[in-house]
């Protein structure tokens, strides 16, 4: 599986070549500016890109902004931030065009390397993989939503924004996916939200919404 690395710390880009290498990638190329990153995506159609946020010249939302503007040449190319920070307009652009797989993980959070090459895998198969950090500011400003929701199923909408399928979810809470549907369901009703057999554009619609109301 080819993957283009956007990094601009030369110990980390190593280390996450070497990472990745390890377990069946091929980094078709690793670099370490914006303008780079948009050159080897349109180069490479790579099957999945790891980006991080802030790239030279400027360390601001280059390596965000680069992998949007291929997004716009490659649809559907898929796309796994990897950032300390999170960038609200430019992620909700990146999550509301629903195209293609999607992830946005927090640098300091990632502590496990099955992980980690699980959510770059799921997101290479088009699916979502986001950090419960970046779910949570990127909700927040619409906290009174949430308001209406219960306990399970905040829970269930958090998993989902994880990109876990039903099964997966009705695993880590111990419950049926019966009981994960229903709750799945009250979730959209009381968000408004049609309802979607595609669990990636689901997670996506959310987000888009909550972000764009």
């Amino acid at each position: 599986m080819d993957v283009v690395l956007a990094e601009d710390h030369s110990l980390l880009r190593d280390g996450l070549t070497r990472l990745l290498e390890a377990h069946d990638f091929r980094v078709v190329e690793a670099v370490d500016n914006g303008p780079a990153l948009a050159a080897a995506l349109l180069k490479h159609r790579p099957d999945v890109a790891v980006v991080d946020i802030r790239l030279p010249p400027t360390f601001t939302d280059e390596g965000l902004r680069a992998a949007i503007e291929a997004r716009r040449h490659i649809p559907a190319l898929p796309i796994l931030v990897l950032s300390q920070y999170v960038e609200q307009l430019y992620a909700r652009e990146l999550l509301g065009d629903r195209r293609g797989g999607v992830g946005y993980l927090l640098k300091d959070r990632v502590s496990n390397v099955g992980e980690f090459i699980e959510a770059l895998r799921r997101v290479a198969a088009g699916g979502t993989a986001m950090d419960p950090e970046v779910v949570a500011r990127l909700l927040g400003k619409q906290q009174n939503r949430l308001d209406a929701l219960t306990p399970r199923e905040l829970e269930v909408l958090g998993l989902m924004a994880e990109g876990r399928t039903n099964a997966a979810i009705a695993a880590s809470l111990f419950i049926t996916e019966k009981a994960v549907g229903k709750h799945s369901a009250n979730v959209f009703r009381k968000l408004g939200l049609g309802q979607s057999e595609d669990d990636n554009r689901r997670v996506l619609a959310v987000l888009a919404y909550l972000e764009g109301n």
